[in-house]
């Protein structure tokens, strides 16, 4: 009796198509720009997150014998401060490792909290349709009537200056993208079948709005999000410049700039390194939300 079944030769079999995580990050790979910034933040989360033991001095510690020290290269310049100090000789070095922690949980509690209101209130406008979703819409399309840095100078004005305030603020300008975003994705999530087969089965309108439509609308809040953090980090930044974010002495990138630009022209590096820190920050926060849009729709996926 013969056997129908005959032996593949070894190498003839088709590869296994990829996975999900490995299609995604071999998409995300191939963007260069996506991998640099995804390297720069790495670097700032570590560099924040060991401030406290890789900083050469405190970051408040100031010497009367080394005021407006030059950076270690320059003439004049010291390897004990290796980018100079500011006008009351604090370590500019150390006042950017500690301002990093600051400035990059400025940016994460934002989006945060953005994130979770601007989610519940368009999935509400999304699944409640009618005057509720009017309300919604209606408030955000009035918030983003105004210049996000107006509108924030304007609430941190009623609440007065400060950190948390200034934090509160930048939420409140972000918020209309993210209920706008989900709102339009769950319009287009509602009329499909896996929602319909779950709404006949008998699941509560929670567990269609949670479990069933939410997990579809995160790839292009995960874009946003990745986006968001940069323009709240700017946002803050330009908030503690002219004097309503974070307060002196806080080492926070946006303060140190304000503390340094009377000094613009006879000390440069004051004002030059906590701009490239704002820089590099919001750039790599911009590249990496590229690349993930880039990795997470699959209409832009060669």
């Amino acid at each position: 009796m013969t056997s129908n079944t005959h032996a593949v030769p070894p190498g003839s079999q088709a590869s296994a198509p990829p996975g999900p995580w490995r299609e995604f990050w071999t998409t995300f790979s191939a963007n260069r720009g996506a991998v640099i910034g995804l390297v720069t933040i790495v670097v700032l989360l570590l560099v924040a997150l060991f401030a406290p033991w890789i900083a050469p001095h405190a970051p408040n510690e100031t010497n009367a014998a080394a005021f407006l020290k030059p950076p270690a290269w320059q003439e004049g310049g010291s390897w004990t401060y290796l980018l100079g100090t500011d006008a009351i000789g604090r370590d500019i070095l150390s006042r950017l490792m500690h301002g990093a922690r600051l400035s990059l949980s400025i940016g994460v509690a934002v989006v945060a909290l953005s994130v979770v209101v601007g989610v519940v209130l368009g999935l509400v406008a999304g699944f409640f349709r009618g005057a509720l979703e009017i309300a919604i819409m209606r408030m955000m399309d009035i918030i983003l009537t105004m210049p996000s840095l107006l509108m924030a100078i304007v609430i941190v004005a009623i609440l007065g200056p400060g950190l948390v305030n200034a934090m509160l603020a930048v939420a409140i300008v972000v918020l209309p993208h993210y209920v706008r975003i989900t709102r339009a994705t769950v319009i287009a999530e509602v009329s499909r079948d896996y929602v319909t087969a779950a709404r006949v089965s008998g699941a509560s309108t929670l567990r269609l709005m949670f479990r069933e439509v939410l997990p579809n609308c995160s790839a292009p809040l995960i874009v946003q999000a990745s986006l968001g953090v940069s323009t709240a980090i700017l946002d803050a930044a330009a908030l503690g410049f002219i004097g309503l974010g974070a307060q002196p002495p806080s080492p926070e990138w946006g303060t140190m700039l304000a503390d340094a630009r009377e000094f613009v022209l006879r000390a440069w590096w004051v004002v030059t390194f906590p701009g490239l820190a704002i820089l590099a920050a919001v750039l790599a926060f911009n590249l990496l939300g590229d690349g993930l849009r880039d990795a997470l729709d699959p209409k832009l996926k060669r």
